[in-house]
C-alpha cells in the first residue's frame, strides 16, 4: 500500500488487535505484515479522545471504489463477529484492515484479487461506537 494517510487507532482497538494477532498462527492471513506495520505505526488514542470521523473497530462506514463509483457500507468486525449478511467485513480481510483507522475523506490504494490496485476513499462514518459513548464495544 503506497501513499497511505496518516492512521489513528484507539488504544482499547490497539490492545485487542494485539492480542488477535498473537493468537494467530503464521500464515493465518494474507497481510498479516501490513497490518502489523499499521498497528506499529499508527498513532494511538484513548478511545474517549477518538476524534468521530476516525474509522475504529465496529464503525460502520460507506466508502468508494473510485474506479467504478461503486458504493458500499460496511461495519469493520473482529473475525468472530462476520456474518453471512454482506454488511460486514473482517479486520483481517484486506479491504478490514486498510480501512481501520483512516479519517473521512482519506482514500488509499490496495491490492485487489487477481492483481492490479483499487482506490477506495472513505466516504462517511456512519457510526461509531466512541462517538457513541461507546468505549467497550
Amino acid at each position: 500500500m503506497t501513499n497511505r494517510p496518516e492512521i489513528i487507532i484507539s488504544t482499547l482497538d490497539a490492545d485487542r488487535l494485539d492480542a488477535l494477532m498473537g493468537s494467530l498462527p503464521d500464515g493465518a492471513f494474507m497481510g498479516r505484515a501490513e497490518l502489523e506495520a499499521e498497528l506499529a505505526t499508527a498513532r494511538l488514542v484513548e478511545p474517549k479522545e477518538m476524534p468521530p470521523t476516525v474509522v475504529t473497530m465496529n464503525s460502520t462506514v460507506r466508502f468508494v471504489v473510485e474506479s467504478s463509483s461503486e458504493e458500499f457500507e460496511l461495519t469493520l468486525v473482529y473475525p468472530r463477529d462476520v456474518d453471512s449478511s454482506g454488511k460486514t467485513i473482517s479486520i483481517l480481510a484486506p479491504v478490514g484492515s486498510a480501512m481501520l483507522g483512516l479519517s473521512q475523506g482519506d482514500a488509499i490504494e490496495w491490492p485487489k484479487p487477481g492483481g492490479g490496485m483499487l482506490r477506495v476513499q472513505v466516504k462517511e462514518i456512519t457510526y461509531q461506537p466512541e462517538r457513541c459513548g461507546e468505549f467497550h464495544r
